[in-house]
């Protein structure tokens, strides 16, 4: 293997003990040294930073030298130490306090390993000036043996680049890791027999993104499908009766034990977690074969259309699959669940079931809508959520009360549980009783006790009994008439902050609502801190988005854009390249919040007050902008030109509001 060939240098981090690095890494003597986790290197810029007195007693006992660095820094709250440290307490756990404190989902787990990897001395690879490359992942390890390959691949190691050692001039090869300190990882590295090598950190995601695409991830179940392909398994007429075109059970009792159909229910499951979606819909078409879509970045995609047998057999299977669910009623909704473990990673699933019309009026058909439900996509930290700066103030402003609500409005589908679970995350803390009231409970939160509503619990039952459960901060599901609204506002009104939904197009909307359900305008005015309206938009490819030159200037004016602005921005738009690696051809790549956030300032306060029969909504609008408030469409409008979404993406998000 040609060392000139792949050559690429790494431009050095702004790094506090690069010494160490090159020393811990084995740059000098040829091989990674094993850098136990009790050993610490010492960096420069946490050994200088000044201690604020107020905050000394919260963390002066920690031994933890990634910890003590998050501390000084501010980049984790005490509380969410103290969190840690009681959650190692019960495991009676070894491991470190900062691992401990990364897998608690209460602090952003890239912020913790890139802390920990400065603390131990291993340098920060550029990763967003120099992208990883996956042609150079494949060549370099494909020129080792399998079983180290496979082994690189299992520790999610990627070789980055070359780069010059210094000061011999020697290249070495550069890997990266989002754990470089592990001894595992240490003693592979031995066994490859490097002249020089570099372990270096980099976030998880970008090198488990960069190692997919140079190696596909196979998907076991849709190989074995392959495999056994063969003759269609034609069941005939037998499988229906003659009498009334009804399904004879026995014909699809033999369809259903087809290890193919089993396969292809295993096979969808692991495969929309590997494309990202966030819903499965499987459903028969009006030929009688059964289709299946994918929810991505929030648009449904055709996957694949099963043409063998009946939509029925499929169905059974999934049901089958799914606890609390009768494969055998289909007249009936049902609701039930699916955990499997994909990519060493447990998945839950949360299945729906619907009755649903055919052209047979006789034939029972039913949909199967499937939530895929990844902790790995849980966002803890609110900055991470893509709102704009002047949102986010607002949001971790009114967070921040003791007491008071925080409503989120949007339809479904528009990230409301995601921000929910990123605002408890930012106010947990062993000092505060966190209660939810949920239906279903879908992540499970560190620190909250979240509460599952049934049909022996209902909402208005839950909402009355937590009064009495001594809460600091509650969250309830959804507002869905009054008596939920005013319990939920009564808690807001007796020193607690509560966080609610409701489903309305805009942040005044929602103050309307209330009203119309019958709540007194000084009880809305007076409880609530912040409504936040809010939609997910489809972000343009970075790698693959091209300038719009052909950009509808009508379109763009009918969406607020005044004319300098048209004749100033230069728009962009989804890529042609269909063979785009990073989006897989669809132009677009993650989705980011747009909202509006209606704070609650004592003008604000004042015009619901004064309001007579009807909150005008459009009144309490021109207040807010007057205060600073960007619409849904004024943010839409920023990220577009930013180039971060195009005109089309930003009309289909928001061409009703405004």
């Amino acid at each position: 293997m040609s060392n000139s060939r792949f050559f690429r240098p790494v431009a050095d981090a702004d790094d506090a003990a690069p010494a160490a690095s090159e020393a811990a890494s084995g740059a000098g003597d040829g091989a990674a040294s094993a850098l136990p986790e009790a050993a610490v290197a010492g960096n420069g810029a946490d050994a200088g930073a000044i201690i604020p007195a107020t905050q000394a007693h919260a963390y002066s006992h920690v031994q933890d030298r990634v910890v003590q660095a998050l501390l000084r820094k501010g980049s984790v709250a005490p509380e969410q130490v103290q969190a840690a440290e009681e959650q190692r307490r019960i495991e009676q756990s070894k491991v470190p306090l900062w691992r401990v404190l990364a897998e608690l989902n209460v602090v952003d787990r890239d912020i913790v390993y890139e802390q920990a990897a400065v603390t131990y001395a291993f340098r920060i690879a550029p990763v967003k000036e120099r992208e990883p490359e996956a042609d150079f992942v494949k060549t370099v390890l494909e020129s080792f043996s399998e079983e180290h390959r496979e082994k690189l691949l299992e520790l999610q190691v990627a070789p980055y680049a070359y780069s010059q050692d210094q000061p011999s001039g020697i290249l070495k090869l550069v890997f990266i890791t989002e754990d470089p300190m592990r001894q595992d990882l240490q003693r592979t590295m031995h066994a490859l027999e490097l002249e020089r090598f570099e372990l270096c950190y980099a976030p998880a995601a970008v090198v488990a993104a960069v190692l997919t695409e140079a190696f596909p991830r196979k998907n076991e179940f849709l190989e074995r499908i392959q495999e056994s392909a063969g003759p269609d398994f034609d069941i005939g007429m037998s499988f229906e009766s003659g009498e009334k075109s009804l399904l004879d059970e026995d014909a699809l009792e033999a369809e259903i034990s087809r290890s193919s159909l089993i396969n292809l229910v295993e096979a969808i499951l692991v495969e929309a977690v590997r494309l990202g979606a966030s819903d499965i819909h499987v459903f028969p078409n009006h030929r009688r074969k059964t289709e299946i879509h994918l929810r991505i970045d929030g648009k449904l995609q055709h996957w694949h259309t099963e043409e063998k047998g009946h939509p029925e057999a499929l169905l059974a299977v999934l049901k089958d699959a799914a606890g609390n669910v009768d494969r055998f009623e289909r007249d009936q909704a049902q609701d039930g669940f699916i955990q499997r473990r994909v990519d060493d990673t447990l998945i839950r699933y949360r299945v729906s079931v619907l009755p649903i019309a055919t052209a047979n009026a006789d034939i029972r058909a039913e949909s199967i809508v499937i939530r895929v439900l990844d902790d790995r996509k849980v966002v803890t930290d609110l900055a991470k959520l893509g709102l704009l700066e002047g949102a986010l103030k607002q949001f971790e402003k009114a967070i921040s009360q003791p007491h008071g609500m925080v409503i989120l409005t949007g339809p479904t589908g528009s990230g409301k549980s995601t921000t929910l679970v990123a605002s408890l995350s930012q106010v947990v803390s062993p000092d505060v009783n966190v209660l939810t009231v949920e239906d279903p409970v879908e992540y499970i939160i560190p620190g909250v006790r979240q509460i599952k509503l049934s049909h022996k619990l209902s909402l208005e039952g839950a909402l009355r009994s937590i009064l009495r459960h001594d809460p600091d901060i509650v969250m309830v599901g959804e507002m869905r008439d009054k008596d939920t609204a005013e319990l939920a506002i009564k808690l807001a009104n007796t020193g607690h902050l509560t966080f609610s939904t409701l489903h309305t197009n805009d942040a005044p909307s929602a103050v309307s609502r209330l009203y119309k359900m019958g709540l007194e305008p000084f009880l809305i005015a007076y409880a609530i801190n912040l409504v936040v309206a809010q939609r997910l938009i489809r972000t343009l490819c970075p790698d693959c988005k091209q300038e719009d030159g052909q950009a509808d200037k009508l379109l763009a004016s009918e969406l607020g854009f005044s004319e300098e602005e048209i004749a100033t921005t230069t728009f962009y738009e989804p890529g042609s390249n269909q063979s785009c690696p990073s989006c897989k051809g669809r132009g677009y790549k993650g989705r980011r919040a747009v909202a509006e956030a209606l704070y609650f300032s004592p003008a604000i306060r004042q015009a619901i007050v004064d309001a007579g029969e009807v909150i005008d909504e459009d009144h309490l609008r021109e207040i807010a902008e007057g205060e600073g408030m960007l619409t849904l469409q004024a943010s839409a409008r920023v990220l577009v030109g930013m180039g971060e979404t195009g005109l089309t993406e930003m009309m289909r998000v928001t061409a009703t509001e405004d």
